[in-house]
């Protein structure tokens, strides 16, 4: 489990440019999130990796198609 955690904030830290404090506040949130998947039966590290990336840009709002510019038109 701590290995999908550490390939996570890898990987995240990579696509994104942010402060130490919000990257270790992002950790603290992703490593919560994946004990609750790894508690509910989820034992695979690839797939709670995916989980976890796909988390992470919904908790700081990075993949909101209003926040993007997507009208709906």
């Amino acid at each position: 489990m701590e290995a999908a955690i550490d390939r996570i904030m890898q990987t995240y830290d990579l696509l994104m440019n942010r402060s130490a404090a919000a990257s270790s506040e992002a950790r603290a949130k992703v490593t919560q999130y994946v004990i609750m998947l790894f508690e509910a039966g989820e034992k695979d590290p690839h797939r709670l990796t995916v989980c976890g990336l796909t988390y992470l840009p919904e908790l700081d709002g990075s993949n909101d198609p209003v926040k993007a510019g997507y009208t709906g038109l």
